[in-house]
């Protein structure tokens, strides 16, 4: 093609091609992380995220269950002073000594706010019932007490005086107290029994597995010696001995044995992940720029591995609550005064006309438990590359 044909292709009103000044460059992309990939993965499963809300729903539950339900203030506006007198529910020397010497004796209502301080300005919990104790006539103005097994006198049933009414959403106990409080309070229990229990064993779980997958030898062989002889050992078991032999068990005694019991298949699918991922290109690089090993361990290898594991972790909240709750039913679980789902359970158990008893605690114990699972189910299938393709 010649110079004047050149001529005849350009365009008299766009005028002549612009020419390039440099090599053409192709914008590509960025390829999304492999947890972004994964969470978006995650988000196409509606049960796993519709597991993901309850999940969410029952952590804040938990968090403000003294505003929900109970008997002392949320905020108080006493004698020129703030104060929160309900997180006496968390801890009780949280609880403010002013209001003991004043004469509050644990008990308040709107009546000694104004004798005590006329400019007194209080916040109340949205359901005025305790967790601990029954409410009776007269800790709140022109409030009836909480009827208890005691008030029943024939031709009455039980279910017509202890059940749900306008003031007990969920009813009362066989002593009176609120099921409705102590479900909302004990959500607190469920959720530390799940959560501490599984982040101990998560601890010792993934410490001592990578250290046996990636040291391999003496070490891997000791470590999985180990492994084998504690799931020789029942929790239950386990937690029962202790329970007979300590004389005031606590709920942290029962979250300490569940983590140091239920680690074991942690440690082994982290020694599967870490003796895969020794032996790639990444790890021989970081050790030739003399990395040593513990920084490896953790700085290369534990967020490579973390996927896989995250799943027996999430299988193992549901099942530190459900063992909790059985040990709750059998009266082994959280001393009193804590309020359990379990404890309800058991309380239900020796009068079956109080059906409430055991529907509302029961339904939360198979609803919580099986969120657990639907988010474990979840993130296999969106970190599993071969559960994965096959979904799709």
């Amino acid at each position: 093609m010649t110079a004047e044909s050149d001529q005849n292709l350009i365009d008299p009103e766009m005028g002549p091609a612009p020419t390039p000044a440099g090599p053409l460059r192709v914008a590509v992309p960025k390829s999304p992380g492999f947890w972004k990939e994964a969470w978006r993965r995650l988000r196409r499963r509606r049960l796993a995220m519709l597991a993901l809300v309850f999940v969410g729903f029952t952590g804040i539950v938990a968090i403000l269950s003294p505003a929900i339900a109970g008997t002392r203030p949320v905020l108080v506006r006493y004698k020129g002073q703030w104060y929160f007198p309900a997180m006496a529910y968390f801890r009780p020397a949280w609880e403010n000594p002013i209001f003991q010497e004043d004469g509050f004796r644990k008990r308040y209502n709107p009546e000694m706010f104004a004798e005590k301080d006329p400019d007194s300005w209080v916040l109340w919990p949205l359901n005025f019932n305790d967790p601990y104790r029954r409410v009776k006539s007269g800790d709140w103005p022109d409030r009836a007490g909480n009827p208890s097994l005691a008030d029943v006198s024939p031709p009455q049933r039980p279910t017509e005086v202890l059940g749900p009414s306008r003031l007990n959403w969920f009813g009362t106990d066989q002593n009176g107290v609120d099921v409705f409080a102590q479900m909302v309070h004990g959500a607190r229990i469920a959720l530390l029994v799940g959560f501490v229990s599984m982040g101990i064993a998560s601890v010792i779980g993934i410490t001592l597995g990578g250290v046996a997958g990636y040291f391999g030898g003496w070490v891997d062989t000791i470590v999985s010696r180990v492994i084998e002889v504690v799931m020789c050992v029942p929790t239950l078991v386990l937690i029962l001995a202790l329970l007979a032999v300590i004389e005031q068990p606590t709920i942290w005694h029962m979250m300490t044995i569940i983590g140091c019991t239920g680690w074991t298949g942690i440690a082994r699918l982290t020694r599967a992940e870490f003796l895969k991922l020794k032996q790639m290109d990444f790890v021989a690089a970081a050790r030739a720029t003399g990395i040593g090993p513990i920084r490896i361990m953790y700085r290369y290898l534990l967020p490579n591995a973390l996927a896989p594991v995250l799943v027996p972790i999430t299988f193992g909240i549901a099942a530190a609550i459900l063992i909790e709750s059985s040990l709750s039913f059998l009266g082994f679980g959280a001393p009193p005064p804590n309020p359990s789902w379990g404890t309800l359970l058991s309380a239900g158990r020796s009068n079956y006309q109080l059906w409430w008893l055991i529907v509302f605690p029961g339904t939360a114990i198979f609803l919580a438990v099986l969120a657990y699972n639907l988010i474990g189910e979840g993130l296999q299938e969106a970190t599993d590359p071969r559960l994965r393709d096959a979904s799709e």
